[in-house]
């Protein structure tokens, strides 16, 4: 798998907009350092669309050392949880713009259809009754609801 690094992410930004990687490196480095001093004061940082970091507490646990098998004692600590966004779960699922030869980059807000509950494939208007699939639908789903049930037992007899 291919990673992003700060320096390629610098070089891709400024060649977007044009500026010099000299003009984005404070900037980026800037944003990264007060992401990391909001995280420290425990506090939540949100990005709409894109995610939320939110710093969780982990609970003091054992383990065990896969060589000694010897049970080690894990102190509580404090870790970063991430929540993508939905602009970043339609992206991951393929639905978000796409960037690749025929296409080109597609970033920018005018480049991203705006997707809200209600829109996506399969969602007409609701009638009759829930259509849902429980207390946080959002309206009918693609497909059935539920697996269908088990044809009923022929060797039974009647009584």
């Amino acid at each position: 798998m291919d990673s992003l690094t700060k320096k390629d992410l610098i070089d891709a930004v400024a060649a977007e907009l044009k500026l010099d990687r000299d003009l984005v490196r404070p900037v980026l480095q800037e944003f990264l350092q007060q992401l990391t001093e909001r995280l420290g004061e425990g506090r939540r940082v949100e990005f709409r669309d894109f995610g939320v970091f939110e710093v969780r507490q982990r609970a003091a646990r054992s383990a065990q050392n896969p060589r000694t098998l010897q049970r080690v004692a894990v102190p509580a600590r404090r870790t970063v949880k991430f929540k993508p966004g939905r602009l970043m779960k339609l992206q991951l699922e393929g639905l978000g713009p796409q960037t690749g030869p025929e296409t080109g980059p597609q970033t920018g807000p005018e480049k991203v259809k705006r997707i809200g509950p209600g829109t996506g494939p399969g969602t007409g208007p609701v009638t009759g009754s829930s259509q849902g699939t429980g207390p946080t639908s959002n309206g009918p789903q693609n497909g059935p609801s539920r697996a269908p049930p088990p044809p009923p037992d022929q060797h039974r007899k009647s009584a």
